[in-house]
């Protein structure tokens, strides 16, 4: 398993683009996220593998470096605050949680068992460094609004993530914030667009379409931006570039092209890996291919 992080403090970096060693960093704690989750999961019996693994490269590069956060001090209040909409996730988030020591690994290690604060959805009032419950979606995107415009009344310098699925986006509650953000020029206030293409049940686009997706938040008032989802290195230059941006009026929305599965070749091209749990020969496989990944 690779080894936890030790650093102390994250963001604050100097430059806008990230050095080789930062980026070799960054792509070892996607890797960890995903074989993390894979361990977890094993524990639970079940879980959401291809969900965290679409996202992992974007967890890294916002907990570990563009995200402002202090190694044990989860309710440190001028911290950058992060929700997540596609809650079911949250598998790939706890041990991220532990690696910066806000729950203890011995926490981790009973995820989802009788009396344990980990379950499959992230609690905000058992967990901590969680900072939004989520589990229904489409309710994430307005509590980052409120949070965001709480920051602004107390006068606190607090950037406000939300990473939201692109399923979501069907959401109507999503557009309903879309407008409140723009309406308040709330320009601390960064979305995530995990665009996998896929939801639970196939399809995004045969299901409901949402696109043009950069259109319509440009439409809304946002800011927008696309990355590739997996190439930390762009991910974190366009993290630094926002959080360097003290004068934005408008809340920004990123679209990360993803791949749900990325870093699991059977995974990849099977949408039903969704939900599911690996027999010894797949988790075997998957282990193996993910340890192969470059960094």
């Amino acid at each position: 398993m690779t080894q936890p992080s030790r650093i102390e403090t994250t963001g604050g970096r100097n430059s806008l683009r990230p050095n080789d060693e930062e980026i070799a960093f960054l792509k070892d704690r996607a890797k960890f996220c995903r074989l993390e989750t894979i361990r977890l999961i094993e524990i639970a019996k079940v879980g959401h593998y291809t969900s965290v693994f679409s996202a992992a490269e974007l967890f890294s590069a916002l907990y570990y470096d563009a995200m402002d956060l202090r190694r044990g001090e989860p309710k440190w209040e001028d911290r950058d605050r992060f929700m997540m909409g596609k809650g079911h996730a949250a598998v790939g988030l706890f041990p991220i949680l532990a690696d910066l020591d806000f729950i203890d690994r011995d926490v981790l290690d009973g995820y989802t068992r009788l009396g344990n604060p980990l379950g499959d959805h992230p609690d905000m009032t058992k967990v901590p460094g969680i900072d939004f419950s989520s589990g229904s979606i489409g309710h994430a995107l307005s509590a980052g609004c409120g949070m965001a415009l709480a920051g602004r009344m107390l006068g606190k310098d607090f950037c406000t993530y939300v990473m939201i699925g692109d399923g979501e986006l069907q959401e109507g509650q999503v557009w309903e914030a879309a407008l409140f953000g723009a309406h308040n020029r709330l320009g601390k206030l960064i979305g995530i667009i995990d665009r996998n293409g896929y939801q639970l049940d196939g399809s995004v686009d045969d299901i409901i379409g949402v696109e043009p997706i950069v259109e319509k938040w440009q439409a809304f008032g946002w800011e927008t931006h696309v990355v590739d989802g997996h190439d930390v290195a762009a991910v974190a230059t366009l993290f630094r570039t926002l959080k360097s941006d003290r004068e934005r009026t408008r809340p920004v929305m990123i679209v990360a092209e993803t791949v749900k599965g990325k870093g699991v070749s059977y995974m990849e091209t099977e949408p039903g890996w969704h939900l599911g749990y690996l027999d010894p020969s797949d988790a075997a496989r998957a282990i193996a291919e993910i340890e192969a990944m470059e960094i």
